[in-house]
């Protein structure tokens, strides 16, 4: 499962109806760490995300967290339960310091209705979730948990990396137990991969930190092969 929007819903928006929609809704600023949208809540409204980046995430019956998404600029939060009246499916919380306009669920689907475009952006992410949702149940059942924390990793590098000297450090200050719940495995687990990580020297990790040094080992773990395999296809020094 992808934890990043395929489309971000404000950029795919025409200019004209992107001002329309926030000139609905009022700015507020979350800090670090605050509860933008709470699961259960019956709360409507929608956040459309100016900068920053936020964490949805859903409470388990074992007490636990498990992260489905991160989502950002340019993209909307809360806009399930904006359309169908439910209580709120998921907690959305900020990562970093957030913008957001918010705008009521009575506006947002006045603007949907009036605006079919927007409407069949909206229905093409419900649908790009439901098919990342069937992917993960895959991903639980039939992969390790070095597997899909590789995977997790690639993609952090790709959307969210920063290249320097050393590699590819990931711009998203994701702790450990973040990484844990963003794959569905424990925090000790997940303590277990990384040290064999760094072992193989793939990744170097400080406090909430993690850069890429070999993301070809990287990308072929998360395909489900051995780091093994890859140093075994590198010449001895020398030859």
């Amino acid at each position: 499962m992808s934890l990043f929007g395929q489309d971000r819903f404000l950029h795919a928006l025409p200019e004209r109806d992107r001002r329309t929609l926030l000139a609905e809704g009022n700015t507020h600023v979350y800090e670090p760490g605050e509860v933008m949208i709470r699961e259960r809540d019956t709360t409507g409204h929608v956040l459309a995300l100016l900068s920053g980046w936020s964490v949805v995430s859903v409470d388990t019956e074992r007490g636990t967290r498990l992260i489905l998404a991160l989502r950002g600029e340019g993209e909307v939060v809360g806009d399930l339960a904006a359309v169908d009246r439910r209580p709120r499916s998921a907690t959305v919380t900020a990562l970093g310091r957030v913008e957001a306009v918010a705008i009521t669920g009575d506006r947002f689907r006045r603007f949907l209705a009036a605006h079919p475009h927007a409407t069949s952006l909206i229905l093409r992410q419900l649908s790009a979730r439901l098919r990342s949702a069937d992917v993960e149940r895959r991903s639980l059942a039939s992969e390790t948990v070095l597997q899909r924390l590789a995977a997790r990793l690639v993609e952090l590098a790709e959307r969210a990396g920063r290249r320097a000297d050393a590699g590819t450090v990931l711009e998203l200050p994701l702790p450990q137990h973040d990484l844990a719940a963003a794959i569905g495995a424990t925090r000790e687990a997940v303590a277990k991969a990384l040290r064999l990580l760094r072992e193989q020297d793939v990744v170097r990790t400080a406090n909430r930190r993690v850069v890429v040094i070999d993301m070809p080992v990287l990308i072929l773990l998360a395909q489900g092969g051995s780091p093994h395999t890859k140093s075994a296809e590198k010449p001895p020094p020398g030859v």
